[in-house]
């Protein structure tokens, strides 16, 4: 068919490529052996859409033609490489070179995209990248977002991604980091980091670390979009579907954990009709299917997911199986011990056995250094004492937590919560 007119050309262009750059950049990827490379042959490939769509009109497959347009710039380049090579051989120069991978097709291969998109995250989320780099370049290649979002994201200056951005590609290329998905005893530690890069995006939009907002739902809704596409990519891994059961969880409940000025709502206080039933029953699938894959002892992510799954199964805050979320978080805290497991699972048991045991806990790990500057020790230390009848101490408790905190609506929520001590 003939490529049709739109009203809005430049849009629409915009559209497709935030969705189909990660694509692009995956396939050329796998041809240069260089995400740089690969970005900047697939923004080539936007600026000749930007140029020939306006005037002939968006072609039937907007992807194919990105794809396209991407590859064969790359082959050029492939081509350029080979005769600059072979020019260094013609006149005798000892030059050390290794051979150019095979020229490849210029065609879209929809079989080959997924191994490309998995080689892609893998690859943004090595280890050798600092978590920082791993975050915004995972945003900017396979979240499709541009530096200012991403900076604006975080609360950091768009200069700052940028460099990180340009860092991590530059250690990406100097340290020859191939362009492939690990197999082995190396893929299980690989695969972590892609987990870890995928929930700590969702959790700075989940309940952000600083600013005006206590929400960023674009935040949560780019994560839960890597979580669902990673477990396409990676069906019989069963923690990748424990993250995505538990993304899908937690953005069931985005509706009802603020109010109409955009305060914090606590679980508590949670209106459970606002939950979205959609989210709730695509993570009661995906955790089922962490069940079905796992061949051993659940991951932290699936135990997480399975502490979600009970608070999604609650019609209210009260009828919450509190002593199977205590017991969840004991086995997550056996799997992978940390303070802060140790504080969630101490408000759990609060609400199985009362705060006296629950405050022991809290009080165990009051000086742990991870915790030091972590203002939910004393918030949840608060909310102990305050059931307890010790009120000045919660209010002690409560205005240290909100000192501690750098986002703005937590911190209201906090100083309030000392007020009614």
């Amino acid at each position: 068919m003939t490529p049709q007119p739109t009203a809005d050309p430049h849009g629409t262009i915009e559209t497709v490529f935030r969705i189909e750059s990660p694509r692009v950049i995956a396939a050329v990827a796998r041809m240069v052996r260089d995400v740089g490379i690969a970005e900047e042959l697939a923004q080539d490939a936007l600026v000749a859409a930007l140029e020939q769509w306006p005037r002939d009109g968006v072609p039937d497959n907007p992807g194919a033609w990105l794809m396209a347009a991407a590859k064969h710039r790359a082959v050029d380049l492939i081509r350029r490489r080979e005769n600059y090579a072979r020019k260094l051989a013609e006149i005798g120069r000892d030059l050390e070179t290794t051979a150019p991978p095979e020229e490849p097709s210029a065609s879209y291969d929809p079989d080959d995209i997924d191994d490309d998109l998995l080689r892609l995250v893998f690859t943004t989320c090595h280890p050798v990248l600092s978590a920082e780099a791993r975050i915004a370049l995972t945003l900017r290649l396979l979240g499709g977002l541009t530096t200012p979002e991403i900076a604006r994201a975080f609360l950091v200056p768009e200069a700052t991604v940028a460099q990180r951005i340009v860092r991590a590609k530059r250690t990406l290329a100097t340290k020859n980091i191939a362009f492939e998905v690990p197999y082995g005893p190396d893929r299980e530690a690989r695969l972590d980091s892609v987990l870890d890069v995928i929930y700590l995006i969702f959790n700075e939009g989940y309940a952000a670390t600083a600013g005006d907002d206590w929400l960023r739902p674009a935040l949560c809704e780019d994560a839960l979009r890597l979580a669902r596409l990673l477990a396409g990519l990676m069906p019989k891994e069963p923690e990748v579907h424990g993250l995505a059961a538990l993304l899908e969880f937690q953005s069931s409940r985005a509706a009802a954990r603020t109010g109409p000025s955009g305060e914090p709502i606590l679980l508590k206080d949670q209106n459970r009709r606002r939950w979205n039933r959609m989210l709730l029953a695509r993570g009661i699938t995906a955790l089922d299917r962490a069940g079905a894959t796992a061949t051993g002892a659940p991951g932290p992510y699936a135990l997480q997911a399975a502490i979600a799954a009970c608070h999604a199964h609650a019609y209210t805050y009260e009828e919450t199986d509190w002593r199977t979320i205590a017991t969840l978080y004991g086995l997550l805290a056996a799997r992978s011990p940390s303070p802060v497991v140790e504080l969630n699972r101490a408000v759990a048991v609060s609400m199985a056995e009362g705060p006296e045991p629950a405050l022991e806990i809290v009080d165990a790990i009051a000086s742990a250094p991870a915790l030091r500057e972590y203002h939910l020790l004393p918030s949840v230390r608060g909310d102990l004492l305050l059931r307890l009848g010790r009120t000045a101490e919660a209010r002690a408790e409560f205005e240290r937590a909100a000192g501690l905190t750098r986002n703005e609506p937590e911190r209201e929520m906090l100083l309030r919560r000392a007020a009614e001590c």
